[in-house]
């Protein structure tokens, strides 16, 4: 599943980070994409190389998003949240999103935010003021790397303050360097260079989630009468 933007300052998914993310899940899972109200997302920052690759992505059906208010999160094993600038401005607020993702919190599925994609997670707050990602360790641009564009004074929100705030543990490193942290079930990267990476984790993540599940099913018993997990080929 995959984030949009509303169309204002902050607007657009970063074309590179949407690639590579797309390109390293698609061979391990189905993917879906899902934006608000179904609108077909602006993908920026295109060079050359994103550019074509995008061409012909737009002519494949699973191009077209699904509605992210209709979305039900107990069908999906992982959920994924790419760099998107308008993630600042729509996602964070999002009722849609936040219900989706208090579901994967609650059953410890993979979730996967890079860059200002982890704004998106600002969402997941409770009646009480409660944080869905409280006490955890996370990652995401910091004040160091925002304060220096020229649009920051109009930003609404900083994931770093919100973070600290709403009691995450927030870490990072050098401005431009790939910096991804894992804790639990999720994977979050500090920018665009930590895509690979995050993802990468993010696949990890759902294949040990599947060989337990599976292990869980199926066991075989071996010597000493212990039990062992037992995957068949599918």
């Amino acid at each position: 599943m995959f984030n949009l933007h509303q169309r204002c300052v902050f607007s657009g998914v970063s074309a590179k980070c949407f690639v590579e993310a797309f390109s390293l899940c698609t061979p391990a899972c189905v993917m879906h994409i899902a934006t608000p109200g179904g609108k077909q997302p602006e993908y920026v920052d295109q060079d050359e190389a994103s550019f074509r690759w995008l061409q012909d992505f737009r002519t494949k059906p699973f191009s077209t998003p699904l509605c992210l208010e209709t979305i039900d999160g107990s069908r999906y094993d992982a959920l994924l949240l790419p760099s998107a600038q308008g993630a600042m401005i729509d996602l964070a607020s999002s009722q849609s999103l936040a219900r989706i993702i208090r579901h994967f919190v609650s059953e410890q599925k993979p979730l996967c935010a890079v860059s200002h994609g982890v704004a998106a997670l600002c969402c997941a707050v409770d009646e009480d003021k409660s944080w869905a990602f409280s006490g955890y360790s996370i990652t995401g641009p910091t004040v160091f790397e925002l304060v220096r564009r020229a649009d920051f004074s109009t930003m609404q929100l900083i994931v770093e303050d919100f973070a600290r705030d709403a009691g995450a543990v927030f870490s990072a490193s050098q401005s431009g360097v790939v910096h991804v942290v894992v804790d639990r079930h999720v994977v979050t990267g500090q920018n665009e260079q930590s895509t690979l990476t995050a993802v990468q984790n993010l696949v990890l993540l759902c294949g040990m989630r599947k060989f337990q599940r599976c292990g869980e099913e199926s066991a075989v018993q071996g010597p000493n009468n212990r039990t062992y997990p037992f995957c068949p080929n599918p």
